[in-house]
């Protein structure tokens, strides 16, 4: 299996992108590719992204959309999950095939658009932790297994961005890196295809070399998303994570001081305050009044609180009513809003 190339890397944008103060995380409820575009960029009218549309099925939920992605590794659903296959089947076509839609539909509605545009795909860990290998174990437990998916998925990444560049040739790609389930690995609590033991914890250098190489697709652009508790945020900094997103209302104590490591080492935050389902909103003011606070206990400057972060709902809102996620979406702008203009 070839690397990417080095103009793939070379070509992967500015130092660092200009932030904009709000974005989403992900997924979105429906299945019309062109109304989701349309929504998204008219609402993160400084931050679109690319989102996916996981009530159309298998091919279009993250796990499915990324092993479209791969290359010369191929995916098919059994009733299990994800299993990887010999030959690209109608699963593996039909997520490329709306991959190729919901890209059709972003492009249209970004004609002209300068600036940041996100794009998600699933971590390495995650993506091993879920799909199958041939027997039915899960890849996780299989190093060799762990290193071919880790060189697809650079591969398949580094077309999928070079794809983007040429159709908004205006955009500075930023690459969200989807590893909910990366403190499980790390922790060994990821259940084995029998449910009765647990796979060995991945070694932490290993993790980071895989994400490293994974955020070198795009150098000060890329962000290290998960809405689990205990996000390592001094191991993603390791790893090149530019920003880390997070659901902020699974912080502790115990994780503050590794934030004011990570925003003083210049990451930015992408602080999840809206939740991914169907629920009251408060006023925008009071949503970001939790990152003000925090920002008071950690000694930091107000003034740099729009420098540093970006504020999005907690996670995907594919759970989520049409209704609920277009009301989160503005929800997440107004707030930034109220954070920029009093962010004592």
């Amino acid at each position: 299996m070839s690397g990417p190339s080095e103009g793939s890397r070379a070509d992967a944008g500015p130092a660092a992108p200009l932030w904009g103060p709000a974005t989403g995380v992900g997924s979105m409820p429906g299945g019309d590719a062109r109304e989701t575009a349309r929504a998204v960029t008219g609402t993160f009218e400084n931050f679109p992204y690319l989102a996916e549309l996981p009530a159309r099925g298998p091919g279009a939920d993250m796990i499915g959309r990324t092993a479209g992605l791969l290359a010369e590794i191929y995916a098919r659903v059994e009733p299990s999950g994800w299993r990887i296959g010999d030959h690209p089947g109608r699963d593996t076509k039909r997520a490329r095939s709306w991959l190729g839609e919901d890209l059709d539909a972003l492009e249209e509605f970004t004609q002209g658009y300068q600036g940041p545009l996100k794009v998600q795909v699933v971590g390495v860990w995650t993506l091993a932790a879920a799909l199958e290998l041939r027997g039915g174990e899960s890849a996780l437990g299989d190093p060799g297994a762990c290193r071919d998916l880790t060189a697809s998925l650079v591969e398949g990444v580094g077309a999928h961005l070079a794809d983007l560049r040429r159709r908004v040739p205006g955009a500075v790609p930023v690459l969200q890196i989807d590893e909910p389930s990366l403190t499980a690995v790390l922790r060994g609590q990821v259940r084995t295809a029998s449910g009765y033991r647990t796979h060995r914890a991945v070694d932490r250098q290993v993790v980071e070399g895989a994400l490293r190489e994974l955020t070198a697709l795009a150098p000060g652009a890329s962000v290290v998303h998960s809405c689990a508790p205990d996000v390592p945020f001094a191991l993603l900094r390791r790893a090149g994570a530019a920003a880390v997103s997070f659901d902020f209302g699974l912080l502790t104590e115990r994780d503050e001081e590794m934030i004011g490591e990570a925003v003083e080492a210049g990451t930015k935050l992408f602080a999840g305050i809206v939740p991914g389902t169907d629920g009251a909103l408060s006023d925008p003011a009071g949503s970001v009044m939790g990152v003000r606070t925090l920002w008071r206990r950690l000694g930091l400057d107000p003034g740099t609180l729009t420098e540093s972060v970006v504020l999005t709902p907690t996670c995907g809102l594919a759970g989520a009513s049409p209704a609920y996620a277009r009301a989160a979406t503005a929800h997440c702008v107004r707030a930034a809003r109220s954070l920029a203009d009093n962010p004592e």
